[in-house]
């Protein structure tokens, strides 16, 4: 008895010690992606980051509002829709990668570009009647007449992010994420000197961050697309431009709708949030504070959505390689690093909440005003640590449109009535509107974790074989 009861626990033990072992080898695959992406993510988001801080350093208040509308029109009918658009664009590239499905890696990637780029002509056009729209929308003519002329200089910027996004998808996949790090780094160099020749040397003005802006994107498609045509490591996925690339553009738009949707309804909450903030007495201060505010909160997310881009290719490949356990493992260490990730995070920002404001003005008004959202700043981190990783575990496998509707109703029947009753019934202003957003993305992150919960991941690795055995030639017959 006491034999059998040795050799159990030997055998206990051994079982203990190979899924520790198993779950240790899936950390180091996670981090090595994760890490370098969340750095790539930062220093990517620092571009928008350093234009609105030195335009905050000039004189008038004025210059900042017109930013953050500027930044939060084109946010909602851009850039946020091109960032959900490439999202289809992990899972296609993902699972072929997994499956060594190589060609097919640079012809989605084709498509996605091409796609883009047509997605760009109708918005390019909206954006340069963005002050007749804004004045539509009930803003201040002033900020909506400045607002348009910053948001014409971005247009550049919305055709070169168009390219860079497939391509930084492109390079992830792969793992290849060391010379988007390089070359973030030297692009957000850059970008510090041009802001501050532009805006401050040359008088240019607040147009001047988005002129910088706008070469800093051409400037990061240049040095990748230079990398991936030189580099060995892109031999196998590179290929010529070819009919199929156009004929997987409806099967490219199949996966990238529902990630559009799952984003973009994200992000079109928190910019409605600004665009209310306009609406309230003192529209200069508002809009000033909640950007700030959801200005440092868009930073902290770079943090889990590396996380959630390193997830999205580790369950990707797996599920392409059709291992669902190995893509469940991947699945729990990216969550538990998402709740490692959030306690530091905002822990460091509640005891930072005194001169959080500092850094973006020199108004003490609006330096106060920001300490006292920062406490609800430090919970939103939270959800949105859980939500960014969940949501990259759903690029990954292919099961964005749960999300799309999730967020629908997290937001938007939620989460933004919310807000409008606290911030014009209740009157607690710009903290009703955070307080609001905060439910919303409470109810999400909560939710997306239920349904996480009970994935079968054996039927998601058989929808990724089915997904990889389409031919692109049969898509248009479909």
């Amino acid at each position: 008895m006491e034999e059998q009861l040795l050799e159990n626990g030997e055998n206990n033990r051994w079982i203990i010690t190979r899924e520790w072992d198993t779950y240790y080898e899936e950390l180091k695959k996670l981090t090595r992606i994760a890490a370098p992406m969340v750095a790539v993510s930062v220093l990517q988001y620092l571009l928008q980051v350093v234009s609105v801080m030195m335009v905050g350093h000039l004189d008038q208040i004025i210059s900042l509002s017109t930013v953050a509308i500027a930044t939060s029109i084109t946010n909602v009918t851009g850039f946020s829709l091109l960032s959900g658009l490439v999202g289809g664009l992990e899972t296609l590239c993902g699972q072929a990668y997994g499956a060594q499905e190589w060609q097919k890696v640079g012809t989605y990637t084709y498509s996605a570009v091409i796609s883009l780029l047509l997605v760009c002509l109708p918005i390019s056009i909206m954006w340069l009647f963005m002050d007749k729209l804004l004045i539509l929308m009930g803003q201040d003519p002033v900020i909506s007449v400045e607002a348009s002329k910053y948001s014409m200089w971005l247009i550049p910027a919305l055709f070169g992010g168009a390219i860079l996004r497939p391509i930084f998808r492109y390079l992830q996949i792969q793992s290849l994420i060391l010379p988007m790090l390089l070359s973030a780094f030297v692009v957000l160099c850059l970008h510090i000197s041009l802001c501050y020749l532009f805006i401050f040397k040359l008088g240019v003005g607040k147009s001047g961050a988005a002129i910088a802006f706008s070469f800093s994107i051409w400037t990061f498609v240049a040095l990748l697309v230079s990398y991936i045509k030189r580099s060995s490591s892109c031999e196998r996925t590179r290929t010529p431009l070819n009919k199929d690339a156009f004929l997987a553009i409806r099967k490219f738009f199949r996966y990238a709708t529902p990630s559009a949707l799952m984003v973009c309804l994200k992000w079109w909450s928190l910019e409605v949030l600004i665009l209310l903030s306009g609406l309230l007495p003192n529209p200069k201060l508002e809009t000033s504070v909640l950007s700030i505010c959801l200005t440092i909160s868009a930073l902290h997310f770079s943090i889990p959505f590396g996380l959630g881009a390193g997830a999205s290719t580790r369950v990707s490949n797996e599920l392409g390689s059709g291992n669902p356990q190995k893509a469940l493992v991947a699945v729990r260490v990216a969550m538990s690093l998402a709740v490692a990730e959030t306690v530091v995070v905002s822990t460091v920002t509640f005891l930072c909440r005194g001169v959080l404001g500092k850094a973006y003005s020199n108004d003490q008004q609006v330096v106060d005003y920001v300490a006292a959202i920062t406490p609800f700043l430090c919970l939103s981190i939270v959800t949105d640590s859980l939500q960014a990783v969940i949501s990259g575990i759903a690029r990954g496998s292919g099961w964005q449109i749960i999300g799309a509707y999730v967020n629908l109703g997290a937001f938007y029947l939620v989460g933004i009535p919310v807000a409008v009753i606290l911030c014009f019934l209740i009157h607690l202003r710009a903290k009703g509107l955070w307080i609001g957003l905060l439910v919303g993305s409470a109810i999400q992150a909560a939710t997306l974790s239920f349904i996480l919960g009970f994935i079968d991941w054996q039927k998601q690795a058989i929808k990724a074989k089915k997904r990889i055995s389409e031919r692109i030639s049969s898509e248009e017959n479909e």
